[in-house]
C-alpha cells in the first residue's frame, strides 16, 4: 500500500470533509446512495494493479477458449431467453486483498459476472474524491471523463435514438443502486423503467413518457432473475423467456454464464481453488471453503462455515459452489488506528466487434465484517462502504 498518500488523506480528513463529500454526491445525482459510502478512497500500488490486470486477462483467456456448450450448461432451464449473443456487453470482476503464505500482499478471485455494477456512479465517485481531496487527481483514473462516456454511449445506446433505450428494473425507485439509474440518466439521458410498467404489442416492447407511448429497441437490463423469484404475485405484461423485437444490453443469459458457475474451471495463482458441491472430493476439509449458491446476488446465501450437516441437507447440489478461503488483509488504517479489509471489482465492458473487454473503472467496497457487505459492520463502524480504488507508484 502507498503510505505517503495513506498518511496524506488521514491528515487532511475530518467529518465536515466526509459530510462536504456525500451532500456533493447528492447534488450531482439528486437523489442520496442507498448503501453506506466510505469516508476513504483506497489507495493501492501499481504492482498490485499489475497483479489485477495479469490475473483478469488471464481469466478472459480462460473464459474465452470455454465451448459454447460449456457455458449453456450454466443458464437453469426455466431461464433461457431467446436470441443470445456471442459475448457479453459487461464483464466485472472481484478480488480480495490477500495475504499469501509467503506474506505478499495479491489478490484473490471472488467472484466475476457479465452483469452491469454502478459504472455511472463509480465515476462520479472518484471525480468528488478528487474535488474534496484535490491531492488524489494526481493518482486517479487516466482515462478521461469524455472518454469515458463515449465508450458507455456507444455499448448502450449505439445507433439508436436515445428515447428508444431504456434501463430497465425491477422497482427501481427501491433499489439501493437507484443512484447508479440516476447518474446514468443524467450522463446518457436514458430512462429508468419498471419493469412492471413495460407494455407490449405482438413482438414490440413499449413504455410511456409524458402521456406518449414510446417503443423500447433496446433495454439496458439490470433485472436479476434471482430477485424476480422472491416477488409473489408479481404482474407483468411481458416475459423474458419470450422472443421480442428488441437488443438485450446485455442479454440476460450471461448473467448465468459468466458467474460462479465458471470459478471450479478456471486455474490461476490468484484463483483459489473451487469445486461444484456435488463433486466436492474427500481429501478436502469443508472448513477450509466458503459455501456458495450459484445464482445469488449481493451475498445471499453465502455460508462462511459450513458444516456437514448443512451441506448434506441441500437438494440440488449442482447450484452450489465450494470456495477455498481466503484471508483478507487489514490494510486501511482509520482515524482511530483501525483497520479495514477489502474488495476491488474491475469494471469492464465488451463491444461487439472486439475480441477483448475494455477496462473502463473500479469499485471498491470496505469492511470491518467477515464478509465485505456493509449489513455486516457495526453501526458505528468508520472506513467501510462503498469506496474507489486509486493507484501510484
Amino acid at each position: 500500500m502507498i503510505s505517503k498518500y495513506r498518511k496524506q488523506f488521514n491528515e487532511e480528513f475530518s467529518q465536515k470533509k466526509y459530510e462536504q463529500f456525500k451532500e456533493i454526491l447528492n447534488q450531482k445525482s439528486g437523489i442520496p446512495p442507498g448503501f453506506r459510502i466510505s469516508e476513504s478512497p483506497m489507495i493501492l500500488s501499481n504492482n498490485f494493479k499489475s497483479k489485477l490486470i495479469e490475473a483478469s486477462e488471464s481469466i478472459i483467456d480462460q473464459i474465452k477458449a470455454l465451448p459454447e456448450e460449456t457455458l449453456q450448461k450454466a443458464i437453469p432451464e426455466n431461464c433461457n431467453v431467446p436470441n443470445d449473443t456471442k459475448q457479453p456487453h459487461f464483464f466485472t470482476i472481484d478480488f480480495g486483498i490477500c495475504k499469501n503464505e509467503e506474506g505478499e500482499i495479491v489478490p484473490q478471485l471472488i467472484e466475476l459476472q457479465a452483469f452491469p455494477s454502478l459504472y455511472a456512479f463509480q465515476k462520479v465517485l472518484e471525480e468528488t474524491f478528487c474535488e474534496v481531496y484535490p491531492f488524489l487527481s494526481e493518482i486517479r483514473n487516466k482515462m478521461p471523463p469524455e472518454e469515458f462516456k463515449n465508450y458507455l454511449k456507444e455499448v448502450l445506446i449505439g445507433d439508436d435514438n436515445t428515447e428508444n433505450v431504456i434501463l430497465l428494473e425491477i422497482y427501481p425507485e427501491r433499489q439501493k443502486t437507484a443512484i447508479d439509474f440516476a447518474l446514468t440518466e443524467k450522463l446518457l439521458g436514458i430512462k429508468t423503467v419498471c419493469l412492471t410498467k413495460v407494455k407490449k404489442e405482438g413482438r414490440k416492447l413499449f413504455y410511456e413518457n409524458r402521456g406518449k407511448l414510446i417503443e423500447i429497441k433496446r433495454i439496458y437490463n439490470r433485472v436479476i432473475f434471482d430477485e424476480l423469484d422472491r416477488i409473489p404475485d408479481l404482474k407483468l405484461e411481458f416475459d423474458f423467456r419470450e422472443d421480442v423485437d428488441v437488443k438485450w444490453i446485455t442479454h440476460p443469459n450471461w448473467f448465468f454464464k459468466i458467474s460462479k458457475y465458471l470459478l471450479p474451471l478456471l486455474n490461476h495463482q490468484y484463483v483459489p481453488k473451487s469445486y461444484f458441491l456435488n463433486e466436492f472430493p474427500e481429501t478436502e476439509s469443508l472448513e477450509n471453503f466458503v459455501l456458495k449458491p450459484l445464482f445469488s446476488f449481493a451475498g445471499s446465501g453465502v455460508n462462511l462455515n459450513p458444516t456437514k450437516d448443512i451441506t448434506d441437507a441441500i437438494q440440488d447440489k449442482g447450484n452450489y459452489i465450494l470456495q477455498r478461503k481466503v484471508n483478507y488483509e487489514p490494510l486501511f488504517e482509520d482515524m482511530n488506528g483501525e483497520f479495514s479489509k477489502a474488495e476491488v471489482r474491475l469494471l469492464y465492458i465488451w463491444r461487439e466487434n472486439d475480441e477483448r473487454p475494455i477496462l473502463l473503472e473500479n469499485l471498491a467496497r470496505m469492511t470491518k465484517a467477515a464478509m465485505v457487505n456493509v449489513d455486516f459492520n457495526k453501526k458505528d463502524a468508520i472506513w467501510i462502504g462503498s469506496s474507489n480504488a486509486f493507484f501510484a507508484e
